[in-house]
């Protein structure tokens, strides 16, 4: 019998763009034989459209253009999503698959939108993912936990007049990271080496947020490890981003193929060294509590530390994307990944509706 699910995609985001790709190549992916696929965007105000899947394949597609506008109703066991203008519900749905990324959509936000709604859903839970996200509180996290990560302060824009480029130097040394505290996709993360390069990067970063990291620089390969699991987590092989030029960011993701080259599995690596960074892909996992998936980013530097750069709760399915890319590697087809990842979510549901809500 086949599930129904809600695919997800879009947001109140900038990574937006690249949610909508994610969601077509996970549509297209999709055992249709085991799966009724929905197609759900949400647009950049945050409006809710039911799409077509032949207009969603369109390069040029936008979310709500020629969507039917959806309302929410939580609290009811069925009947949650309604098609306003019709006045008719959506038939009832065994999961959602959020492939929503940046704030509102993998930052906690949207996650606690779909426990109002009763709805399982692929990805960690709450809290996760708002640890996950905000890079300050989960470096907190981790560090508690014994896991290295890069020393760094933190800013908050109202204090930006108070920023000591020479002070924070003497702390954390000339080469810097500035990063919005809560964006992904590298979004407003820039590089610097001297003053002018510093306080053009401290701009750009609140440009996308109010509180941003400054972070010393980890001279270390850049190794990606992709996590799947609820309670028995376990971790794909490794893989490496060697940059050509610049630093991995947004634009060297997706838009210049000549920026960085992904080597998958990362070479030169002893059986030592690749353990070490799976486990501690799995201890950050742990840490944080997240569930379903992440893909977790770590600095190995040539003292073999292994230090966490980033989590990734809900990763990208873009045809360049290391997450499906990793589990291919380790035996798990593309297809095979997307039913174990809506499984996990069901399983998550089950699981957490026998906890008692009440006294009685």
């Amino acid at each position: 019998m086949q599930k129904r699910i809600i695919l997800l995609f879009g947001g109140k985001s900038p990574e937006h763009e690249i949610s909508i790709v994610s969601a077509r190549n996970i549509y297209n992916a999709i055992d249709k034989s085991k799966f009724d696929v929905d197609l759900v965007g949400i647009s950049k105000n945050g409006t809710w459209y039911l799409e077509k899947p032949e207009e969603h394949q369109n390069s040029a597609f936008v979310i709500g253009e020629k969507g039917k506008k959806i309302a929410l109703i939580p609290g009811e066991s069925k009947n949650k999503l309604l098609l306003l203008d019709e006045g008719v519900f959506l038939s009832d749905f065994d999961a959602v698959f959020p492939i929503t990324h940046g704030p509102n959509g993998e930052d906690g936000t949207l996650q606690g939108l779909l426990c109002q709604l009763d709805l399982p859903f692929v990805g960690p839970g709450v809290l996760g993912s708002s640890m996950a996200m905000d890079k300050d509180i989960c470096k907190r996290i981790v560090q508690s936990a014994g896991i290295k990560t890069a020393p760094w302060v933190v800013v908050y824009k109202h204090e930006k007049e108070k920023i000591n480029y020479k002070e924070i130097t003497n702390k954390l040394g000339s080469i810097l990271f500035i990063k919005p505290a809560n964006m992904g996709s590298s979004i407003g993360v820039s590089k610097s080496t001297d003053e002018i390069s510093f306080n053009k990067a401290i701009e750009q970063a609140f440009i996308f947020d109010t509180k941003i990291l400054i972070e010393k620089g980890i001279n270390g390969r850049e190794i990606e490890c992709a996590v799947l699991g609820n309670e028995l987590a376990e971790a794909s092989c490794v893989g490496e981003v060697v940059m050509n030029q610049g630093i991995y960011d947004f634009e060297s993701k997706y838009k210049s193929a000549d920026a960085a080259q992904l080597f998958i599995p990362a070479q030169n690596l002893s059986e030592d060294e690749v353990q070490r960074i799976r486990n501690t892909c799995l201890a950050v996992y742990k840490a944080l509590g997240l569930e379903g998936m992440s893909r977790v980013d770590v600095f190995l530097t040539s003292e073999g530390e292994v230090y966490l750069n980033e989590p990734n709760t809900l990763p990208g399915f873009t045809s360049i994307s290391m997450y499906p890319k990793l589990w291919g590697e380790s035996g798990i087809k593309y297809a095979d990944l997307i039913e174990k990842l809506i499984n996990l979510a069901i399983d998550r549901h089950n699981r957490d509706n026998k906890i008692k809500r009440d006294r009685i």
